[in-house]
């Protein structure tokens, strides 16, 4: 049952995210209320509004194939058309049946709808704001201007009906004119819960360029600093490991730089699963990585350790060539009162001494230099 409440949900959500969804609608539910309406005056035998609601219930059909076909302009006309016909039917019920049966409250409900669709369908950012305010004022104009026809001129046709009947036709405009209110709020909170999700998986875009490194996924130094600041900002014991690909110019100069791309990849995949959740993995330069890691010197040496292993026996392949690659890894642990530079470079010493001495090793402090 969740699951459909929740499938449900994203369908209508999607829904909503499509601007001709929504006005389509819109204009189908005022279509059916409409349709009641010839219904309503034909039992009453008002034949203006019958004969009125009739050409109102054509006209939204034609706007409904409009939004299904028309772009841009084409669909501010609906909506133009929408808002006059609401006032003028609005007007004709006055003069034909008085105020008291709630006709005019539609005209309350033309406020926040002509704010919505104007925002969502006039580009130039002063009329989107301008021109709804002048409607707005146009539908309060029209409220006040039925109530003084109604004060100042009798009914055309007065309506001998009982109180029931009178209080019947009052709700049912009353539930119509707060329906199409809270129809025109959701979809405004779906429409901004849905800006609301973009600009967050944009913001987290942006942060993920701005700190993660396209080519390996890895951290980018920028990012590592934060990390650095982080941890002597909580006095947290790491340790460092810089990282070095053994002969990678020889790589890229024998296979291309797309297999160097490969090469490297891949090897920041399996720093990534060997460092797992014990640190912080960055691209620092080149093909050097630099990891920081939050456990025991020994534990740092281990793990440096499996890292050249994985790399060793692994195979990195593209088209029909495949090769395999070495790492040399320099280990280094923080000492308080050091600055994290003095510990990098302790790292970064390490591992050229490494370099110099076979490659494919991890150098550690317990190692004698």
């Amino acid at each position: 049952m969740i699951t459909k409440l929740s499938a449900f949900k994203h369908l209508l959500e999607r829904s909503l995210q499509d601007k001709k969804f929504k006005y389509k609608v819109i204009t189908y539910t005022i279509t059916a209320v409409h349709i009641f309406l010839v219904g309503l005056f034909s039992y009453l035998r008002v034949y203006p509004l019958i004969l009125f609601n009739i050409g109102s219930v054509i006209t939204y059909m034609r706007c409904i194939n409009i939004i299904k076909y028309g772009h841009g302009k084409e669909l501010i006309k609906t909506f133009y058309i929408t808002y006059v016909e609401i006032i003028i039917h609005s007007f004709i019920t006055a003069i034909c049946i008085g105020w008291r049966f709630g006709f005019a409250q539609y005209t309350i409900g033309l406020i926040p709808f002509g704010y919505y669709m104007c925002v969502t369908l006039i580009d130039d950012t002063k009329k989107k704001y301008l021109v709804p305010t002048l409607l707005g004022f146009a539908a309060f104009f029209s409220f006040v201007g039925c109530r003084m026809i109604s004060m100042f001129t009798g009914a055309l046709y007065p309506l001998n009906v009982s109180s029931a009947v009178e209080l019947f036709i009052y709700i049912f405009n009353s539930i119509c004119n707060f329906s199409f209110l809270f129809m025109v709020t959701l979809i405004f909170i779906m429409d901004m819960q849905t800006a609301t999700n973009l600009l967050r998986r944009q913001n987290v875009m942006l942060d993920n360029m701005a700190s993660i490194d396209p080519l390996t996924g890895l951290y980018n130094r920028r990012s590592m600093q934060d990390f650095f600041d982080a941890v002597i900002k909580a006095e947290e014991n790491f340790c460092l490991i810089m990282c070095d690909i053994d002969n990678f110019k020889k790589v890229n100069d024998t296979y291309g730089h797309d297999f160097g791309d490969v090469v490297l990849k891949e090897i920041s995949q399996i720093i990534q699963t060997q460092v797992s959740n014990h640190g912080n993995v960055c691209r620092w330069g080149g093909e050097e990585i630099l990891i920081m890691t939050k456990v025991s010197l020994d534990y740092t040496c281990k793990i440096a350790e499996n890292i050249r292993v994985e790399v060793e026996k692994h195979s990195f392949c593209l088209h029909d060539t495949a090769i395999h690659c070495s790492l040399t890894l320099g280990v280094a642990a923080h000492r308080p009162g050091n600055s994290v530079e003095e510990t990098i470079t302790h790292a970064d010493k390490r591992l050229y001494y490494g370099k110099k001495n076979g490659k494919n090793r991890v150098v550690s402090p317990y190692d004698a230099q």
